[in-house]
């Protein structure tokens, strides 16, 4: 039996059992959260300078262009002022890219054309084999700045 004059042996070790428990709470609730930030969120993207493209000699970029009703143009053919379908974009871009392969490949959309559509844009052009796409923008300072 101890005395109360008797010092207690001091103990060496960390009982880490409580710090699981929190671990495993914590766990939980970025299971649970992180599913709920990926979804249903507004972005608003920032606007940002870029650098040119350099071009490539003897190659005039193939352009799609997509306006603010959704229409495509490409800039490849004798109707280039025409909108033109997706199988039409696909067979074009097929086509220029088997001449020459290394062909830079942009696409250019309107401020107003929703997302999705220029999404689409892109996917007709790499069905048609185009694996680098860039964008045409314009410069940073030609944008108001939202308040």
């Amino acid at each position: 039996m101890a005395t109360p004059l008797q010092k207690r042996k001091l103990m060496g070790e960390i009982n880490v059992v409580p710090y699981i428990d929190v671990m495993l709470v914590l766990l939980v609730i970025f299971m649970v959260t992180a599913p709920l930030l990926t979804q249903g969120i507004e972005v608003s993207l920032p606007k940002a300078s870029s650098e040119p493209i350099e071009s490539v000699p003897n190659h005039q970029p193939l352009v799609l262009s997509v306006d603010a009703e959704g229409n495509l143009y490409i800039n490849v053919g004798d109707d280039e002022d025409q909108p033109t379908s997706g199988k039409e974009v696909v067979a074009r871009v097929g086509a220029v890219l088997r001449n020459k392969p290394d062909t830079p490949i942009l696409v250019k959309a309107d401020r107003a054309v929703p997302y999705g559509n220029v999404v689409g844009a892109m996917v007709l052009l790499q069905q048609g084999g185009a694996l680098n796409i860039g964008f045409v923008t314009d410069p940073l300072d030609s944008y108001p700045v939202p308040e």
